[in-house]
């Protein structure tokens, strides 16, 4: 079996952080924040997690080539970071006392790479020989 190591050891240890993510944000915020901050959390959780099993499936499928496999990781991963990443500040802000101006910016931009990985694997099927 051809898979890509890298990533699956990548997204292995992006699924245990979004777990310990999304248990914190379940456990830890409902004494601290308001039921709409932790939705808000909770989305960048589940997009965090939805591209993180995917990263999985790509490092581990042999059908899609080591390129696209480079470029969608790329993308899924600084996506996340700054989608998700962001919306957590954004959450946390009350708590962290942090100015979130740059991480309302960062939101799109990552939701942008997002997509973009998304359209890079599309884009790498088609090719794929």
């Amino acid at each position: 079996m051809n898979f890509n190591k890298k990533i699956t050891v990548l997204a292995a240890v992006m699924g245990a952080l979004t777990v310990i993510i999304g248990a914190f944000g379940a456990h830890g915020l409902k004494e601290i924040v308001s039921e709409k901050t932790i939705t808000s959390f909770e989305t960048g959780v589940r997009y965090q997690m939805f591209h993180v099993i995917l990263l999985l499936i790509i490092g581990f499928s042999a059908f899609i080539d080591q390129k696209t496999q480079k470029w969608v990781s790329r993308f899924f991963v600084f996506g996340i970071l700054l989608f998700s990443g962001s919306i957590y500040f954004i959450a946390l802000k009350d708590i962290f006392l942090i100015n979130t101006k740059i991480f309302i910016i960062a939101t799109p931009i990552g939701g942008l790479l997002l997509i973009a990985g998304w359209l890079r694997l599309a884009y790498g099927i088609i090719v794929n020989k």
